[in-house]
């Protein structure tokens, strides 16, 4: 059915197509119906507690016996330097100044919460069938123990050398994450919102480089996304911006009007709001910030001075919403139809691809 099996099968699913685990709208319900569809559900687990992981994993095998994934942060020991924060506070302060926010926070909290040894002892207690990860190559230890417990581990990469990296670390499969993608940026050191590399060039790149089986991410919002990618050399694909619009995800009314309307021109890259390059919504807040560029407190801390600045402006001022360059293809279905109906576009154009020159008169149902 799908040209490069390897995928499937190292999952134990029908189709190569990986929801991606967006914090802010993945939810139970979205990550089983996906997997009840035959893809690969997942859940995005970043600084939530122990409880709340293990009470939605639980949710998720409440609704499903097929396979799941768990994302998980990987995040260093390094600290804002306290000149940086100053800085960043003088930048801020006339956004406060307008919102009558006062002086923004002189002090940040804890540097956030990456894959640690609670993380890898409750894991190792879900077993979920797939654990994956974002920002970085976890420690080799931890890959070590996972493995042993028989868990298929994947993990981000925005460049060959890092795809390189992850396969030497022992990953199973690597998410070649190309700039379209919505959502924070997954490369291993943090990079400037413009040092970016497309899912287009990047994906056959990867595939050159690793003998594993890449998932292309970044700008996939139907059939013809999957099939381009599959044509590429990769093994299946990891589609966010496509869900939210699932009546399963929990997308805010307001944001789900916005998708509604959203164009190709829609989103912009900036590390303005978390201190780490993402991909969101246009707003004036990050386009004054991109303008003229400064080193920015480390993610998650910038969320600290950007937080307050958020809440109080209007959408476009300030928001924060993540979504990628496909998202005008979104399209308002049921998450299992919706991976239904991917499957059918993608298996239709493949099998346009296929056939003679004289029998490709139609274009393929869209």
């Amino acid at each position: 059915m799908w040209p490069d099996p390897r995928l499937c099968e190292l999952f134990g699913v029908d189709h190569p197509i990986i929801q991606a685990p967006m914090m802010g709208s993945c939810t139970p319900a979205l990550a089983s119906a996906v997997a009840n569809a035959g893809g690969l559900g997942s859940l995005g687990c970043g600084e939530k507690p122990a409880g709340r992981i293990e009470a939605e994993a639980e949710a998720i095998r409440a609704r499903t016996n097929r396979s799941f994934n768990l994302n998980f942060f990987v995040i260093g020991p390094e600290k804002t330097d306290p000149a940086v924060l100053e800085a960043a506070r003088e930048r801020v302060q006339p956004w406060y100044d307008d919102l009558g926010l006062g002086a923004p926070p002189s002090e940040l909290p804890a540097r956030g919460r990456g894959f640690d040894d609670e993380r890898l002892d409750l894991v190792l207690a879900l077993k979920p069938k797939v654990v994956s990860f974002h920002f970085g190559v976890p420690e080799e230890r931890f890959v070590a123990e996972l493995k042993a417990a028989g868990i298929v581990l994947v993990c981000s990469a925005t460049n060959v050398a890092e795809a390189r990296a992850l396969e030497a670390a022992g990953m199973d499969a690597i998410i070649a994450q190309g700039w379209e993608a919505g959502g924070h940026r997954g490369s291993h050191v943090p990079t400037a919102p413009f040092d970016g590399v497309g899912t287009m060039a990047l994906v056959p790149q990867i595939v050159d480089a690793v003998s594993v089986p890449v998932i292309a991410a970044g700008g996939i919002g139907d059939g013809r996304g999957i099939a381009a990618a599959l044509a590429l050399g990769a093994s299946g694909v990891q589609m966010g911006t496509a869900f939210p619009t699932c009546p399963e995800a929990a997308t805010e009314p307001a944001r789900r009007e916005r998708l509604r309307r959203a164009t190709d021109r829609d989103t912009m890259v900036t590390d303005a709001f978390s201190g780490r390059s993402a991909r969101a919504m246009r707003s004036r807040y990050a386009e004054a910030m991109e303008s003229r560029r400064q080193t920015l407190p480390q993610f998650p801390q910038m969320y600290a001075l950007s937080a307050p600045i958020r809440d109080a402006a209007e959408d476009d001022d300030a928001s924060f919403f993540l979504y990628g360059q496909a998202a005008a293809l979104s399209r308002e279905l049921a998450a299992g139809d919706l991976v239904d109906r991917l499957v059918e576009e993608a298996q239709a154009v493949m099998r346009t691809l296929a056939a003679p020159a004289a029998s490709r008169a139609s274009k393929p149902p869209a």
